[in-house]
């Protein structure tokens, strides 16, 4: 949730934030009503029980002639305290369902706009040429005896698949580059659960409105991470950190599971866009002053990764109607796909200032040993679909694919072939 003060003393900021977004700014000035109204009511209700405490008083001292009446207007305020925090509690739940209707404020300098809006920063690496007829990953895949995806849907059902042999390896191994590097960059490794609480996924922001993308377990009220990013949010839910000596960083190697709900016929061919993919998801708690630093060191870590695996890519601001509710600011690399003639995303990292450590109660002391809400951030560090681009711009005349150096440790060969 957005800093409520800052909405009372900003609100022409957050009604542009939410125009930027293309959402609703009516949502504003219907948060600030609730918020009136709510204040109201605690107020009825603090002196309502003010007065019937000083009642309580009275009749302690009171004569056994004035008993009598006393105690019927004791018993009438009773009453009406009761319904004076029925009405405050019905505030208080207007309060918070008008609260968390209304995304993170986009960060001054964010596109505005939506999926198309965004702004190229910097491009990195030569498209690769060549002189023959280029296959698409999932033609090389299946070449190379890397994935299986017929056997895939035929165990799982469309947009799954087995990963075999080199394929496998080249997995394993991209992810453990990954934690290798986040290890040296003194990230905390974790490997979470993917099963989490109601509350702590909509802590993150995953159940508004792309709930639909959620696999829900309805027996048992647990939810299927997307990205490792909700069990690692939640992992210091209710705590206050210490982070005197910087920020607190952790790296999630995970499964993470995505309905794709709305994407029907979208990327459907190979590994693009799958239900079940794993992932090294990079996440920091620091001081909300260090979060745009902190962003800048993700990106970078992001773009050594992408150097490893030696591909063409490119950085973009995304624009304001592209980001998920939980973001400020969030910068993706896209890796070149020479079929597609086109760039797609490998990497995301956001800036999700105090907006998810707010829902979680996540704090840290300042200066003066006062509480205050810690700021989050997110971002990839490697995921199956980086195989797209690895086999596309790697690959040679005889169908082979070459494997990037730093893969080749942990794959054991350094060309796949037919």
């Amino acid at each position: 949730m957005i800093d409520l003060r800052f909405v009372r003393e900003n609100p022409d900021v957050v009604r542009a934030s939410q125009r930027a977004r293309g959402e609703d700014p009516a949502l504003v000035d219907a948060l600030l009503e609730v918020d009136t109204s709510r204040r109201a009511a605690v107020a009825a209700a603090d002196n309502i029980r003010a007065e019937q405490k000083a009642l309580g008083k009275k009749v302690g001292k009171a004569s056994p002639e004035e008993r009598p009446a006393l105690l019927a207007g004791s018993q009438e305020l009773a009453a009406k305290v009761k319904e004076a925090e029925v009405a405050q509690t019905a505030g208080d739940a207007a309060l918070d369902a008008a609260h968390r209707a209304i995304s993170n404020v986009v960060q001054e300098g964010a596109p505005a706009g939506g999926e198309e809006d965004f702004i190229v920063l910097e491009t990195v690496g030569e498209l690769p040429t060549f002189d023959f007829e280029p296959k698409d990953h999932l033609e090389l895949g299946e070449s190379l005896n890397l994935f299986d995806m017929e056997r895939g849907a035929k165990v799982s059902g469309a947009r799954f698949y087995f990963m075999t042999g080199f394929g496998a390896m080249l997995q394993l191994g991209m992810l453990q580059l990954a934690a290798q590097k986040a290890m040296a960059n003194g990230f905390t490794m974790m490997i979470p659960p993917v099963l989490v609480r109601p509350e702590i996924m909509a802590g993150t922001g995953f159940l508004g409105a792309h709930s639909a993308e959620v696999y829900h377990l309805e027996e048992d009220d647990l939810y299927l991470v997307g990205t490792s990013e909700v069990p690692m949010a939640g992992f210091h839910s209710g705590e206050i950190l210490d982070l005197n000596n910087g920020p607190k960083r952790y790296a999630g190697w995970s499964s993470c599971f995505r309905r794709e709900a709305g994407s029907y016929g979208k990327d459907t061919r190979g590994i693009i866009r799958v239900h079940q993919f794993d992932k090294v998801e990079m996440f920091t708690y620091c001081k909300p002053e260090d979060a745009d630093a902190e962003h800048q060191r993700l990106l970078g870590w992001e773009r050594d990764m992408l150097a490893a695996i030696e591909v063409p890519y490119r950085v973009i601001d995304v624009a304001a109607g592209d980001l998920g509710s939980s973001a400020a600011r969030k910068f993706d690399c896209e890796a070149w796909v020479p079929t597609q003639q086109a760039y797609r995303e490998l990497t995301s990292t956001s800036n999700c200032t105090t907006f998810q450590a707010r829902r979680l109660s996540v704090r840290y002391r300042d200066e003066n040993n006062k509480p205050q809400i810690a700021a989050t951030l997110n971002g990839t560090l490697a995921t199956t679909r980086w195989i797209v681009a690895i086999l596309e711009n790697h690959q040679q005349a005889d169908g082979s694919v070459r494997v990037p150096a730093a893969l080749v440790p942990f794959v054991g060969t350094d060309v796949l072939r037919p």
